[in-house]
């Protein structure tokens, strides 16, 4: 069966090492069609920069009772499972959930994870830029509601699926998309153990 997830995080600023994850999108796809979706927002301690309110319109109100993000972190692996992972910029994103699961010790989704903003460089050429907005307008692909985290995730995996068709491959090509991205893919930690022992540094 042809699987994957693709995911989409809104934050409180651009610097994974202080700034937070306020909300997590995520939308399982088989054979081409969503199958499942999962979204949530995230309370934070603090409140929200007015600048990232600005851009996706998540107010410091939205985030009461609220789950925390060592909460939703071990149903968000559940949701992604040992698929292959999409995500637009994916470093970005990995980053931030990178430090989250080291900080908590959780557990992690397992599947690879690419970026499709890298894919898509080396598959539609000489666009102005390579922003979602800007693909999905190439692509005609609907939306008009980018910057919240379940949305972008759906308009990512529409980019993926438009790039494998384009490339004439499938999901399960995975070999082939790491060469065509030309770029290692990510992988987040999951040796148990090491989560453990992490718990007496």
């Amino acid at each position: 069966m042809e699987r994957f997830v693709s995911f989409d995080l809104e934050t409180t600023g651009t610097l994974s090492y202080k700034d937070d994850i306020i909300e997590v999108g995520a939308i399982l796809f088989e054979e081409g069609k969503v199958k499942d979706q999962f979204q949530t927002l995230v309370s934070i301690e603090g409140s929200i920069p007015a600048e990232a309110s600005q851009v996706n319109g998540i107010t410091d109100e939205m985030l009461k009772n609220k789950p925390s993000i060592e909460e939703v972190l071990p149903l968000f692996s559940e949701f992604c499972g040992d698929s292959l992972i999409v995500a637009h910029n994916a470093p970005f994103d990995f980053q931030f959930l990178l430090r989250v699961i080291q900080e908590h010790r959780v557990i992690a989704p397992k599947g690879l994870v690419l970026d499709t903003c890298q894919l898509a460089r080396k598959t539609f050429f000489r666009l102005a830029n390579y922003k979602l907005s800007t693909l999905c307008s190439y692509l005609k692909i609907e939306g008009n509601s980018f910057h919240r985290a379940e949305s972008d995730a759906y308009y990512c995996g529409q980019l993926f699926l438009a790039i494998l068709k384009k490339q004439s491959l499938s999901v399960n090509n995975i070999k082939e998309l790491i060469e065509l991205s030309g770029r290692s893919p990510l992988k987040f930690p999951n040796d148990h153990l090491h989560l453990q022992m992490g718990l007496f540094d």
